[in-house]
């Protein structure tokens, strides 16, 4: 509905001028021109709207992430792995209100799913991505292997936002030689017979 991803917009661009402690559901709704009832009628509050937004975020993200490496053949499958933090940097840098959310954890480290914390959200859509476009197969070891990876890269590329707005490019490059190196040693550790 238009309505409410006009509201989603509005709070990702106030998000990012007055952050979420001073976020409220009147000034979304006067952003958006929108009598207040009509937040209330979609969202309870400011958390439920946050996740709403961190939830689009994350459909964004995998839509990104799926269609570049779809697209583009790869000579090394750790060229996947620069593909998808290039793509989590480009919507820091350009999506409003991500610089601020992320996927929530401001707001809550399980915001967008009560069942599991956001990193765990953010591995389980990378290894369904991984699965249905390389198709190599699904186990508890790439499922776990994935599971670090995010975990690893979420810490580093944390640091690299940390002082620098658009991220530190040598801590990103960090970020992406961390990541490809554990699953390079993962890839070898099962055989080798993962083609990314």
């Amino acid at each position: 509905m238009l309505r409410v991803q006009r509201m989603l917009d509005c709070c990702a661009e106030l998000l990012d001028e007055v952050g979420y402690d001073n976020l409220s559901t009147t000034r979304i709704a006067e952003r958006a021109g929108v009598a207040i009832g009509s937040v209330y009628q979609f969202f309870p509050d400011k958390k439920a709207i946050t996740q709403a937004l961190g939830l689009r975020f994350l459909d964004q993200f995998g839509a990104r992430v799926t269609e570049r490496i779809a697209d583009t053949s790869f000579s090394h499958w750790t060229a996947a792995v620069d593909a998808v933090v290039d793509e989590y940097i480009d919507m820091h840098r350009h999506v409003p209100g991500f610089r601020s959310l992320h996927f929530g954890d401001i707001v809550d480290t399980r915001l967008l799913n009560g069942g599991a914390d956001n990193n765990r959200v953010i591995s389980i859509r990378l290894r369904r991505i991984i699965v249905s476009v390389t198709g190599i197969p699904d186990d508890d070891a790439l499922d776990r292997a994935v599971h670090v990876a995010v975990e690893a890269a979420d810490a580093v590329l944390k640091l690299a936002f940390r002082d620098d707005a658009d991220g530190d490019t040598r801590l990103i490059g960090e970020a992406k030689r961390l990541v490809s190196s554990y699953l390079s040693d993962f890839s070898e550790r099962s055989g080798g017979d993962h083609p990314w």
